[in-house]
């Protein structure tokens, strides 16, 4: 990947529509799924989304494996797709944008109460 196409984002623009192009051929039950899927994990995301790639193609092979072995969207995700999303990024994965807000807050603050003890 070029620099052209980092800032731009033209590349990530060709992988999502692979992923929802592999997304359409799944069937009718899953499409509703696949749709919270992209909902709850892209406020994991961060700025361009890139480090969501990896994960979005994984769920994806997940979906079309089940699918081809016959099982309905909710055998294959279970009825509470948030708690799927959020065991996809862990406690140690991808953070989203309020953990890092959450952390330069702390920092800063942390910062001027030492200036005003020292």
């Amino acid at each position: 990947m070029n620099f052209w196409e980092r800032v731009t984002g033209s590349d990530l623009a060709g992988d999502w529509r692979a992923f929802e192009a592999r997304a359409a051929a799944l069937p009718d039950d899953y499409h509703p799924a696949w749709e919270q899927i992209k909902i709850h994990l892209m406020p994991h995301g961060d700025f361009t989304g890139r480090n969501l790639t990896p994960i979005v193609d994984g769920v994806l092979g997940l979906l079309e494996t089940t699918a081809a072995d016959g099982q309905s969207a909710e055998e294959a995700l279970g009825d509470d797709i948030p708690a799927f999303c959020a065991a996809l990024v862990g406690d140690d994965g991808v953070k989203d944008y309020r953990d890092r807000w959450r952390r330069q807050l702390n920092r800063n603050v942390a910062r001027k109460l030492s200036r005003l003890e020292g």
